[in-house]
């Protein structure tokens, strides 16, 4: 009898908890796709590059319970330094914000409260593709979900510290990962 009773608990317990499932955290864009090569939308004007230096739409679903901010990085693994080259970090993107334009960078067109900080061209906004001659690097978008509203950062932080800070603040993150080459 309690051999029924146990496998009826669990019977009930594997029915509810499969039919309660969060939604999942994810990252779409009309602008830069998985796996596919950036536009020169997307690619740095300048070092030797000449494209058009635009910021990607992106927009996300799902995110997670207790979502009090988004931050936003473009990262490059690829990059010849050791430490891989950051294209773009905001923080501090409001919680009701569910996507942004393309070309919100330039445009000064970020949701009220977020910050964007100095890449690793030295300019503060997006900083395009720009890989070496030859060479196929990946760029990955990726979108997070803070647990607080504001990131408190110092003066013209690092963007290894705002990583850092990302991370340790995250519930969830979904990227998108492209590629360029020249």
């Amino acid at each position: 009898m309690l051999s029924k009773v146990i496998s009826l608990g669990l019977l009930f317990t594997t029915i509810m908890t499969s039919s309660v499932s969060a939604q999942e955290f994810n990252l779409t864009s009309t602008t830069v796709s998985e796996g596919e090569i950036l536009t020169n939308a997307h690619v740095f004007k300048g070092f030797g590059c000449e494209g058009a230096n635009q910021s990607p739409q992106l927009s996300w679903t799902g995110a997670p319970e207790g979502t009090k901010s988004f931050a936003i990085n473009v990262y490059d693994p690829d990059a010849p330094t050791g430490s891989g080259w950051w294209h773009w970090n905001v923080v501090n993107i409001p919680a009701s914000t569910t996507s942004i334009s393309q070309n919100a960078s330039i445009n000064d067109n970020l949701p009220g409260g977020a910050i964007e900080l100095q890449n690793d061209y030295g300019t503060v906004g997006f900083g395009g593709a720009c890989p070496p001659p030859g060479e196929v690097h990946r760029y990955v978008f990726t979108v997070y979900a803070l647990g607080m509203e504001r990131l408190e950062l110092p003066e013209n932080p690092s963007n290894a510290l705002v990583g850092f800070m990302t991370r340790a603040n995250m519930l969830d993150s979904a990227s998108i990962t492209a590629v360029y080459h020249r």
